[in-house]
């Protein structure tokens, strides 16, 4: 059975050089040149999707989020009285 998936076309200029080893690359793979590219960029993008998602501290960030941690703040009267209201709505169920 054949896949019905959407297909869209990419042109890119590339060098003379590169073309020639993306050919030798796909060869030693037994792969099409499509597919071969079309593959690797596909890795390639959803690496640079999950570092750019990935949170990067600075180390005075991670100091104060340690410090957080370790000794967090007295609760306010706000977070008190949600805390308290939290309470009724989950036993009223």
């Amino acid at each position: 059975m054949q896949s019905t998936a959407e297909t869209a076309r990419l042109e890119a200029r590339i060098s003379a050089d590169l073309h020639a080893k993306l050919k030798r690359a796909a060869e030693v793979e037994g792969r099409l040149m499509t597919d071969f590219i079309a593959s690797a960029v596909q890795c390639a993008a959803q690496r640079a999707i999950e570092e750019g998602e990935v949170q990067r501290l600075s180390m005075a960030d991670q100091e104060t989020l340690a410090q957080a941690l370790l000794a967090p703040p007295k609760p306010t009267a706000a977070l008190r009285r949600a805390f308290s209201r939290r309470r009724k709505l989950l036993n009223a169920k």
